[in-house]
């Protein structure tokens, strides 16, 4: 079920993981179920079976049972949305959002548009259409399954009990976290680096305005965002919101397929190419240049930063404070620089996920001591200057209500989820129309309801 039981429950949850479900060439289609008035065709089992083996075409009857299920639990969220006018309005934005996040991580996994296309044998417009129906479903089913499950709430006499039920040789041992806070300080750029990349950026401008050079070409070869070179710079969709001012500025007042002006943001230096209008969001493709700092502006950030610790030392400013006044990162000054962990929001870092001279430093440190200066790597991998903070230590120790409360009320929330899923859909199954093709009617699966 999780990291400290040793006890699993088939999870309703993964029926609704994004899939990209698009149309194979070689698969000969037919029905093959349908749930109340809803239909599941063999080419969206074999797609979703394709992506999920990477491609090994094999005959695993037990893995496509495992999809068809998914899919039959997804339709009968759906089916039930619709017969009970349940509000569940998903709107085209959502659906494209939705979209475009999968197709940003296909190409992030395949490595380019253009083999991602030949993979599919379609083009990526084509991709996209395909994919809207089963991502309407698909987005419908999530939030029927919210409504289903939105009022479980948990005690706390629940979390003990459940606590008290787990056999102790089942729990493990939950690893050191540290809270830490840092100080940033980004050297100055002169203005002879600005100059560069503008330089750089005017000639990439002439080159592809003469045809000489297309813009994903050359994105491709010397964009420094590694997020989006390997795609020509493509950004797919987004929002005004999504970027800085100042790109979104430029970005959306382009018209046609022209160049941007050079647009100068906290990143770095960009030109910016529109591909598409839809609805109040639009696909652009960009190029990054990131001006580099001297050895003697890091020297020059590197003494900002000894002052500072200095002052902190001697008490004339607190750690909270100084980072609040100093530090040049947005994540975590405006919280004293206190380092989160963007995945759970929970600032208690497990020291596995501390890497790098991160972790070399902050194994060195105590609670209450702060490092000297010395160079990491934000998330973009661009080049950082900082000092850090062990704020508390957590030493590792086995999984307790006393300390990990929060884990075990989330273990009980999850459980209660489940099976109250468990019940919807067996419940549903008795009073709803469906139908199995006889290719799938011995399949393994795992409610016994659908075949009827």
């Amino acid at each position: 079920m999780n990291i400290i039981l040793k006890r699993t429950l088939w999870a309703v949850a993964t029926i609704l993981l994004p899939t990209l479900a698009v149309a194979q060439s070689n698969v000969i289609d037919k029905i093959v179920a349908k749930v109340g008035n809803e239909y599941i065709l063999k080419s969206e089992i074999e797609t979703m079976y394709m992506q999920q083996t990477q491609g090994t075409y094999n005959n695993n009857a037990d893995m496509r049972a495992e999809i068809l299920e998914q899919l039959l639990i997804q339709k009968l969220l759906c089916a039930e949305a619709t017969l009970d006018s349940i509000d569940v309005e998903v709107s085209e934005v959502d659906v494209q959002m939705a979209i475009q996040q999968r197709i940003d991580e296909m190409i992030s996994t395949i490595g380019s548009q253009e083999r991602l296309e030949q993979y599919f044998g379609q083009s990526l417009d084509e991709i996209i259409e395909d994919m809207i129906p089963s991502y309407r479903t698909m987005l419908i089913a999530q939030r029927m399954q919210s409504k289903i499950q939105e009022n479980i709430r948990v005690t706390p006499a629940e979390v003990r009990a459940f606590y008290k039920e787990i056999p102790k040789d089942s729990l493990i041992e939950i690893p050191a976290k540290y809270v830490l806070q840092q100080i940033v300080v980004q050297p100055t750029i002169s203005e002879g680096e600005k100059e560069r990349c503008r330089s750089r950026l005017r000639e990439f401008r002439d080159r592809i305005s003469s045809g000489s050079s297309s813009f994903s070409t050359l994105a491709v070869l010397y964009s420094e965002d590694p997020g989006t070179a390997p795609r020509g710079g493509d950004l797919g969709y987004f929002g005004r919101a999504e970027m800085t001012k100042e790109f979104s500025e430029a970005a959306f007042n382009l018209k046609g397929d022209k160049i941007s002006k050079i647009v100068e943001t906290e990143y770095g230096f960009h030109i910016i190419q529109l591909i598409d209008r839809k609805g109040d969001k639009i696909s652009a493709r960009h190029i990054l240049l990131i001006p580099q700092p001297s050895a003697e502006d890091k020297d020059e950030a590197i003494k900002r930063l000894d002052t500072i610790r200095t002052m902190i030392m001697n008490n004339e400013v607190t750690f909270d404070e100084a980072a609040r006044y100093f530090s040049t990162d947005k994540s975590t000054r405006s919280n004293g620089g206190l380092i989160m962990d963007m995945q759970t929001a929970d600032i208690r870092l497990p020291r596995t996920s501390i890497s790098g001279e991160m972790a070399r430093v902050v194994n060195g440190l105590n609670v209450g001591e702060i490092s000297t200066p010395f160079i990491d790597y934000d998330a973009r991998g661009r080049e950082q200057l900082k000092i850090v903070k062990v704020k508390e230590y957590y030493p590792s120790h086995m999984a307790n209500l006393e300390e990990d409360w929060n884990i075990f009320e989330n273990m009980v929330l999850r459980e209660k989820e489940q099976k109250t899923m468990v019940r919807w859909v067996e419940e549903k199954q008795k009073n709803t129309y469906i139908s199995i093709d006889d290719e799938y009617k011995n399949a393994n699966f795992h409610y016994d309801g659908w075949v009827k």
